[in-house]
């Protein structure tokens, strides 16, 4: 990344913990699910979590490629489809389906998925407006230009004390 965004909004393992909790609530009664659906990779975390909350056994990935160089979203690509069986689970339209995804950000790769489960219903833990429309539930909303640091984005690193000056 070039420059950090003047509207970072860092989340950490155990705010993200307790908002994926958070969100398996909200799904809890919402239907009996019969299988998730993460999209990867930030889907992978929030659907660990929200699986073992809800006590669904059967997980997918749906691979889809659009942040190339973490700065800017480029061209759409779908590298693992959903597995056929997961597909039919409920009449092969996505009903009984929980797509799982960590932020639906301008809609992009949520209209692609959408598209192969269309009576799914699908949830991220964070949104912003320009996805929104499209994520059936979710926990935080952003505004557009935050761009957010996931805690696997981040790493631990030594700062010096203020009094000493930067260190280098």
């Amino acid at each position: 990344m070039a420059e950090a965004s003047p509207n970072a909004f860092p989340v950490y393992w155990e705010q993200f913990h307790r908002d994926c909790r958070a969100l398996a609530w909200r799904l809890k009664g919402v239907s009996e699910w019969k299988a998730i659906v993460c999209i990867t990779r930030g889907g992978l975390v929030p659907a660990a979590i929200i699986a073992r909350e809800l006590g669904v056994r059967m997980i997918d990935t749906v691979c889809v490629a659009s942040y190339h160089d973490y700065e800017s979203q480029g061209e759409m690509q779908v590298l693992k489809p959903i597995d056929p069986s997961v597909i039919d689970v409920e009449g092969g339209d996505g009903e009984g389906v929980l797509i799982i995804d960590d932020l639906v950000d301008t809609g992009k790769t949520a209209k692609v998925v959408r598209a192969m489960l269309p009576k799914a219903h699908f949830a991220a833990v964070y949104a912003k407006p320009m996805g929104r429309p499209l994520v059936d539930t979710y926990i935080t909303e952003v505004s557009q230009d935050t761009w957010i640091y996931f805690p696997w984005d981040m790493g631990l690193q030594f700062q010096a004390p203020i009094a000493k000056g930067p260190v280098g």
